[in-house]
C-alpha cells in the first residue's frame, strides 16, 4: 500500500511543479506551441471544473473533493493485499483531486496549461490526467475484476 501513496504524492509534486512551471513562464492566456498544430501549453485558470462548468462552486469542489479523498483512502487500504491496478486506479484518482484541490484552495482557481490544437477540448493539467487515467484503470478492473483477483495482477 505504501508505494501507492508514494505514488500519489509523487505526482501531486509533478502536478504543482509543473503548474509553478507554466506560471512562472507563461503569460495567462498565452500560448508556446510545443507540436504544431498538435499540442501547446497554455496557460488558462479555471474556476470550474471541466468546459469551465460549475464555475466558481467553491463549496461544492471542497465537498466533492473530501469524499473522493476519503472513500479512495478508504478502498486503499481495503484494498492493501488486493490488485495492484485497482489500488494504482485509485492512487491517480487521489493524486488528481489533491492536485487541483491544492489550487482551488490557494489560489481559488485551477491551473491547467495542456492544450490539444487539432481538436476542441478543454485545457488541462496533469491532475486532470491522473483523474481520467486513475477511472479507467479502476473501470478496466471493473470490468475484469475475476481474472485480477485470480492473477492479483
Amino acid at each position: 500500500m505504501i508505494i501507492f501513496i508514494l505514488i500519489a504524492v509523487l505526482l501531486i509534486v509533478v502536478d504543482q511543479l509543473v503548474k509553478g512551471w507554466i506560471v512562472a513562464n507563461i503569460a495567462l492566456g498565452t500560448s508556446m506551441p510545443i507540436i504544431k498544430n498538435v499540442f501547446s501549453l497554455t496557460y488558462f485558470q479555471n474556476t470550474g471544473a471541466a468546459w469551465s462548468m460549475l464555475e466558481g462552486q467553491m463549496s461544492f469542489f471542497a465537498l466533492v473533493t473530501t469524499v473522493a479523498v476519503g472513500a479512495c483512502s478508504y478502498l486503499l487500504y481495503k484494498n492493501r493485499n488486493g490488485a495492484k491496478l485497482y489500488s494504482l486506479g485509485l492512487s491517480l484518482v487521489l493524486a488528481g483531486a489533491l492536485g487541483n484541490f491544492i489550487d482551488r484552495m490557494r489560489l481559488g482557481y485551477v491551473v491547467d496549461m495542456f492544450q490539444t490544437d487539432f481538436v476542441s477540448f478543454p485545457i488541462f493539467n496533469v491532475a486532470d490526467s491522473c483523474l481520467v487515467v486513475g477511472v479507467i484503470l479502476i473501470f478496466i478492473y471493473i470490468l475484469f475484476e475475476e481474472r485480477f483477483k485470480g492473477a492479483k495482477a
